[in-house]
């Protein structure tokens, strides 16, 4: 059946992709956030936005305060993960076990439902919690904060939104197939408000920045058509942690 979402996009979507990407404190609304995640998905770069915001005043307060390039890294990386209930890591833990710990679809969905995390999942999340606390650790020792933050911070989840859109749910039932998927137009709004992020931020280079996020995206919507046939909500959680490693690499080969 198909559960696309034509909805025109709403400002309200705002508030559902804060609820559904975030654990802020947000009042209460007569609505469902997972029911109108599809068609909020336009808005994913915004809660992103935000996230990055309140991040980045955590690593501007711990740069206050003297505090080495190292560890100003760290309390970013932590502010990024309680904001958002650490539920990209956790798909990207549930994603690698699944992946490389069942030997058909239907197992490594399995995996993935499962709750324990597996040695590739523990990989997975040291490998990529290293990853971005290299690159912050760097560019903050150049003087960069803001700027790559934000930017990556929107542009990974306008990636999602993006996966949600080229692949079919993998589950009849879970968070994903719930949401269903959105429309074409609300994928493009949210590359759109990532594209104007990275110009803005970096100038041209920011179309670098854009072309690596689209074929990460693409790396990662097609792996994970091979190994379980669609997406996830771990398939996206993975999607936006791995388009952010990326970008921070090559954000510290431009500006480096």
């Amino acid at each position: 059946m198909d559960n696309t979402d034509t909805t025109p996009a709403k400002p309200e979507d705002i508030w559902v992709a804060l609820g559904l990407l975030t654990r802020l404190p947000l009042p209460a609304r007569d609505w469902d956030n997972a029911r109108h995640a599809a068609l909020a998905a336009w808005a994913y770069p915004l809660a992103g936005f935000i996230v990055g915001v309140i991040a980045c005043l955590l690593g501007t307060l711990a740069q206050a305060f003297g505090l080495p390039a190292g560890m100003v890294a760290a309390l970013v990386l932590l502010g990024l993960t309680l904001l958002t209930g650490a539920m990209h890591e956790d798909g990207l833990a549930d994603t690698a076990d699944g992946f490389w710990g069942g030997a058909n679809p239907a197992r490594r969905l399995d995996i993935m439902k499962d709750s324990h995390i597996g040695a590739y999942g523990v990989i997975a999340l040291i490998t990529g919690f290293t990853l971005r606390w290299s690159a912050l650790t760097a560019l903050l020792s150049a003087g960069w904060l803001w700027t790559p933050i934000l930017v990556t911070a929107m542009t990974s989840r306008a990636a999602m939104a993006y996966v949600m859109n080229i692949l079919p749910n993998a589950r009849a039932s879970g968070l994903s197939s719930l949401t269903g998927r959105p429309g074409k137009t609300g994928p493009r709004i949210a590359a759109a408000i990532a594209a104007a992020g990275a110009i803005l931020g970096f100038g041209l280079s920011g179309i670098w920045l854009l072309i690596i996020a689209g074929a990460t995206l693409l790396g990662c919507a097609a792996l994970a058509r091979q190994k379980i046939g669609g997406q996830t909500g771990d398939i996206l959680g993975a999607t936006q942690q791995v388009t952010e490693i990326t970008m921070l690499a090559t954000v510290c080969t431009l500006v480096l």
